[in-house]
């Protein structure tokens, strides 16, 4: 009988099917680029055959790869059951989960779900990335990706988390000062705070995509944080998430009646992470945030 399989570098091979770069494998696992490629070899040599190949979209399973990575699952599943008997809870979740999000739905609604999920499994950790892009075409280095609007990718589930408004907003201090423009054509003659669209991933967030008038000034920011900030000290009207402002003090609404936008946030998670119990709680408990709070993305 031959060598059997090891199981490390089996779950190796299992993080690299769901992240699919070695990098992001070697920081997720503590461990170097190096290591990380030699033990894949090391597994193809035990196996008698490749277990991986190069495409567009990072590392691939090859059909050998397919059926190891179904082993290691089984092996996930094994440890994960014996981590929560060792912590008096056989349901308990363990191990590494990484998400990329978007920064203002991620600080609103991703992390609340999660460190509610953290709360109750303490074994589990969590990686949360910031980043407003469309869904990655490639394998992005994480277990699920948080995106705005369209999800055209074929190598991935995208599932529907909620719709949310972007509404015009200007600071109280402004509105005071400069007064707030009667018509849609009058928002040209303020200050207009946005994304910076050179660097706009997701074009539907941007200033251009709106269709309102050029404006007479513009601050633009990476982050969402900045935009608010911006406005709430007297930048100009800006365009923001309804969720993130509406009903708060220091912020009036500008043409509420003439002027919204409604955008989709998905969830995006590559086959071999939907087999995850970490990925399903995850994405569970985003629903359930999600959920509880319609009335915040429905205002």
């Amino acid at each position: 009988m031959g060598r059997l399989p090891s199981p490390d570098d089996l779950l190796i091979l299992l993080t690299v099917a769901r992240l699919g770069r070695f990098n992001a494998v070697a920081e997720t696992l503590g461990t170097t680029h190096t290591t990380i490629s030699r033990r894949i070899v090391a597994l193809d040599k035990q196996l008698g055959g490749r277990t991986l190949e190069r495409s567009p979209h990072g590392w691939e399973l090859t059909e050998l790869g397919a059926s190891a990575v179904a082993a290691a699952e089984a092996i996930e599943e094994t440890l994960g059951s014996l981590s929560g008997l060792i912590g008096q809870d056989k349901n308990a979740l363990s191990g590494l989960v990484r998400i990329s999000t978007s920064d203002g739905f991620g600080a609103e609604f991703v992390a609340p779900a999660l460190v509610r999920l953290q709360r109750r499994n303490p074994l589990l950790n969590v990686e949360m990335l910031s980043a407003t892009r469309k869904v990655s075409q490639n394998r992005s280095g994480v277990d699920l990706e948080i995106v705005v609007g369209r999800t055209d990718v074929s190598n991935a589930q995208p599932i529907f988390l909620a719709n949310y408004f972007l509404r015009l907003y200007a600071g109280a201090g402004y509105a005071a000062e400069r007064g707030l423009p009667e018509t849609l054509d009058g928002v040209g003659q303020h200050g207009f705070v946005s994304y910076v669209e050179s660097a706009l991933q997701v074009a539907e967030l941007g200033h251009r995509a709106s269709q309102l008038p050029m404006p007479k000034s513009s601050f633009q920011a990476t982050s969402i944080f900045a935009q608010v900030e911006a406005v709430r000290r007297g930048a100009g009207i800006g365009l923001l998430p309804n969720f993130m402002v509406a009903g708060r003090p220091g912020f009036v609404p500008v043409l509420p009646d003439d002027f919204q936008r409604q955008l989709s946030i998905w969830a995006v998670a590559r086959p071999e992470s939907l087999r995850s119990g970490r990925v399903q709680a995850v994405i569970a408990a985003l629903k359930d945030e999600v959920q509880e709070r319609q009335d915040v993305l429905a205002a």
